[in-house]
């Protein structure tokens, strides 16, 4: 029972965080924003440009600034994640990409650069090639996927003969 008012309590949570980050990018929410400034400007006068007025603008936005903050990290986030995952499938779907970049984003900040490198390395080597569209025939591919087994192997097999 307690595990079910968690999952509805985390689909409250993920409804309203999802209906508040549409609301608050609108163009109205835009305009009220505005438009309360511009009123709390006005009543400067009538309060006399006192403490109080101006703390009214000083805390509200102190407070709308700090839940800002988390709700644009939780929406960002899951945009991430979503945007990681529809690449990963279509890395994981195509046959001659490589699967290790599925989990890409996990790696160390080395190990990124190690492969910025390649398709750096790479980008150079295609740069003669007359035309953006020239694709690499099926028979390259398939070379290339035996060049790469069989270095794979030749470092399994200098592995194993260090660990004995």
């Amino acid at each position: 029972m307690a595990d079910k008012n968690k999952i509805t309590k985390h689909s409250f949570i993920e409804k309203l965080s999802a209906e508040v980050t549409k609301a608050t990018g609108s163009t109205a929410a835009i305009c009220i924003a505005f438009g309360l400034i511009v009123l709390w400007a006005m009543l400067g006068p009538v309060f006399h440009y006192s403490e109080n007025w101006q703390l009214v603008i000083n805390t509200g936005t102190t407070i709308i600034t700090f839940l800002m903050v988390f709700l644009i990290q939780k929406s960002q986030n899951k945009e991430s994640m979503a945007v990681q995952l529809k690449l990963n499938e279509l890395i994981a779907a195509h046959e001659f990409a490589s699967n290790r970049l599925v989990d890409v984003e996990n790696m160390t900040e080395d190990e990124l650069k190690t492969i910025h490198d390649y398709y750096c390395n790479l980008k150079e080597k295609t740069k003669n090639e007359e035309s953006l569209q020239v694709s690499h025939s099926i028979e390259e591919a398939g070379n290339m996927h035996e060049i790469k087994v069989a270095v794979e192997e030749d470092i399994k097999d200098k592995v194993d003969k260090n660990k004995t």
